[in-house]
């Protein structure tokens, strides 16, 4: 499984068409399907309402207002911290807005990367992100993706999610974005930015009701309380499923992994002036995922022994769940002078997660009521002043400043465990500080004959120090601790950014970028002995190139790229003793690949879109003492991502949509066998059908129609092996009010 692949080594283009063609033959028999249902469905529609169409009334326009348009709209991001179009951003650079949320029934974070070439999500400590080869970090728990959310940035793998309730649309950049976002942005950022209340009250209401016992209510309200002053918004939603696992062991709940999940917020808008504005964001948010998506088996159980069937019945004797709670809040303040534009946002939030598991994932009698356990509080404030030229031609800049403080309180946070003398735990409490200060700016400079320039970048410091206890006593005893350690640490560095595009005409814009990736390094939480030095892991950094093409039509819209990053000092983390895990930094290794997105009206009627990521993503040197990873395949990456979709939507109301989701080979770590354990791609079909008349909306659909059964995340260490599914087939009706 080590060796290289000399003719792939020799060829790396070849390598990259070879799995296209592999690509290719996997999702060929779903587009056939895909194909044959709207060719299906749209004549006998545009057949049935043929005479109609020659002259419409007043009401046929309302309710036809949310048919699509002939042609695609432009695209406003803020990828650069300021208003451009994403045809001019050299860079790649998703969108996903309201429509595309509510037509592909997109209910959270993961579900929108699973619509981003070369992103993967697996539910494993969190919502753990791998985009182009980069993973979260054990330790620090950081994810490489940052998300903002009204300024808000979430990091932390626990608690990385959203509700869709109140977004206008959704940007996802690719690439290191530590130049103007942050300090953890080593791999993209995903940027949710939400409605702005109006002049105009407007809102929409909704329930859905599917397999499983699935109840979905959502909704959002936004206007004036003042006309052109003073306004309002709030939004909601609350979501509940039984789960598709069931547990057998007596007096425990049977719906093994159900969920309860409520989101609340809303903001204050004020504007006193035209050029003064202050908007004030509040959420609440409270997830609950009892036991996992998949179960357990003795350590050093292979992934192929795994299989979403035996899932269905689990037996375990404890109650395990993770359960996450947060409140944020951020003011938003700008002013807008002629030739400036002034931003202060200032955010908080605190996130409570709990986390507790059965110690074996089972019922091995040894473990009878033994737990895996996990809570800690985080509080974290930050603080930016930026200023921008408001210009969206010739010559713009931006920079400004950044601070940010965060408190970790972190304990219990351990595993009990039989032992001859009787159950014990080993448990760690320690409290960790992290503050950052920072400086940023770039420019974009026009230059001769439609080139244009970016550059910029952010110089940090960042320090970190930690105060840990480490116990190791009898279940329910008390004692001083086995191991104390206190530590602090600061780096600090400068992460720069370059861009070369041109515009060749209106049409097509080529460009080629240059940038450096950077996230912290830490403290191992579970330290049971060595020094600070001996329980501290380094920043990992990495080098990027980005060319790219971007083009738009009326009817065509096109993004390209081939990218490469060279990686030093990535986070790895390993089992060890009881099953813990620690973390310390592989050396190098490497992540190259290609992507594309492409949205294509053929007809009115008819929209065609297409995500598709391709990657080569290896260790080059990652020797752990005892065995050398060199030349493996970077777990947690999938050999190709592909996401191709149809919808059909006819003036009249009546839609239709099917979407593909092919995801190529993906190698997860076992460590209790030192192997990086291969899985195959598989494929998963979704449809949905509805019809919008008037003000309403009321539509089916069907998730996983052909009932894939694929893995999503494994783990293995010397005590439980656990691997996680995908949910099965699944049906769901709905209906929506809009006003």
């Amino acid at each position: 499984m080590g060796q290289k692949n000399s003719g792939e080594e020799r060829g790396p283009i070849k390598g990259f068409m070879r799995r296209l063609r592999n690509v290719a033959r996997a999702a060929s028999p779903l587009l056939g399907i895909m194909a044959a249902a709207l060719l299906f469905a749209a004549p006998a529609y545009d057949n049935a309402w043929a005479e109609e169409t020659a002259v419409e009334t007043a009401e046929e326009t309302k309710d036809t207002a949310e048919a699509k348009s002939v042609t695609l709209e432009a695209i406003a991001v803020e990828a650069n911290r300021m208003e451009e179009d994403i045809g001019r951003v050299p860079q790649s650079v998703s969108v996903i807005d309201e429509s595309e949320i509510e037509d592909k029934e997109i209910k959270n974070i993961p579900d929108v990367i699973k619509e981003i070439p070369n992103m993967n999500t697996s539910p494993s400590h969190g919502n753990a992100v791998n985009i182009r080869g980069l993973n979260a970090s054990m330790f620090t728990n950081n994810n490489p993706v940052v998300m903002y959310i009204d300024g808000v940035p979430y990091t932390d793998r626990w608690g990385f999610d959203a509700t869709m309730a109140n977004v206008e649309r959704i940007e996802v950049l690719r690439g290191p974005q530590g130049a103007l976002y942050g300090k953890d942005a080593i791999g993209g950022v995903i940027n949710v930015i939400t409605k702005t209340p109006t002049n105009v009250w407007q809102g929409r209401i909704g329930a859905e009701y599917g397999s499983f016992n699935y109840i979905e209510t959502i909704f959002n309200v936004q206007g004036p309380v003042v006309k052109d002053k003073f306004f309002v918004s709030a939004y909601g939603q609350y979501e509940q499923d039984d789960g598709w696992i069931k547990n057998t062991y007596p007096g425990m709940d049977r719906d093994a992994n159900s969920k309860n999940d409520r989101w609340f917020g809303g903001s204050l808008l004020y504007k006193p002036t035209d050029r003064l504005s202050a908007r004030l964001n509040l959420s609440y948010d409270y997830v609950r995922q009892n036991w996992i998506d998949g179960y357990g088996l003795p350590g050093g159980t292979p992934l192929a022994s795994f299989n979403r069937g035996d899932a269905e019945y689990v037996n375990f004797d404890v109650p395990s769940f993770d359960k996450t709670e947060s409140f944020s809040q951020s003011l938003n303040l700008a002013y807008n002078f002629d030739a400036v534009n002034l931003t202060s946002v200032t955010t908080h939030r605190k996130l409570d997660i709990d986390h507790k598991y059965d110690g074996d994932y089972g019922n091995n009698s040894y473990y009878n009521g033994l737990l895996i356990f996990d809570e800690h509080k985080l509080d974290t404030w930050t603080q930016e002043f930026r200023a921008s030229s408001n210009k969206k031609e010739g010559f713009r800049w931006v920079g400004g400043v950044y601070f940010d403080f965060e408190e970790r309180k972190q304990g219990p946070y351990g595993m009990q465990f039989p032992t001859f003398f009787g159950n014990y735990e080993m448990n760690a409490v320690s409290c960790a500080d992290s503050s950052t200060q920072a400086v940023f700016g770039q420019v974009m400079v026009p230059l001769i004959a439609g080139f244009e320039l970016t550059a910029g970048g952010r110089y940090q410091r960042i320090e970190k120090e930690i105060d840990l206890n480490t116990y190791y006593l009898p279940v329910g005893g008390s004692g001083p601790p086995m191991y104390t350690m206190n530590g602090k640490k600061t780096w600090n560095v400068f992460l720069p950014r370059a861009a070369l595009s041109y515009l060749i005409n209106e049409h097509w814009t080529p460009y080629f970028s240059w940038s450096q990736g950077y996230m912290p390094g830490g403290f191992n939480y579970f330290a049971t002995s060595g020094t600070v030095e001996d329980n501290s892991f380094k920043p990992e950094r990495s080098t990027n190139y980005e060319l790219g093409v971007k083009a738009s039509y009326d009817r065509l819209r096109l993004a390209a790229c081939l990218f490469r990053m060279d990686i030093r000092d990535i986070h790895v983390y390993k089992a060890v003793g009881t099953g813990m895990w620690v973390t310390s930094n592989a050396s190098k290794a490497h992540s190259q690949g290609a992507e594309l997105e492409a949205t294509y009206l053929p007809i009115n009627s008819i929209e065609l879109s297409a995500a598709v990521g391709l990657i080569d993503a290896k260790y080059d040197d990652y020797d752990t003492g005892t065995v050398n990873f060199g030349g493996q395949r970077i777990e947690n990456t999938p050999a190709h991502t592909v996401k191709i979709g149809i919808a059909y939507n006819h003036p009249k109301g009546f839609y239709t949509r099917t979407d593909v989701r092919n995801q190529g080979a993906t190698c997860y770590y076992d460590d209790a066998n030192k192997i990086f354990a291969k899985k195959g791609n598989y494929t998963v079909l979704d449809m949905k059908i509805g019809y919008r008349f008037g003000y309403w909306d009321i539509y089916a659909y069907v998730k996983n129609l052909t009932d894939e059964a694929y893995v999503t995340a494994f783990q293995s260490m010397s005590t439980v092996a656990v691997a996680g599914f995908g949910q099965p087939r699944t049906f769901g009706t709905g209906l929506r009010f809009r006003f």
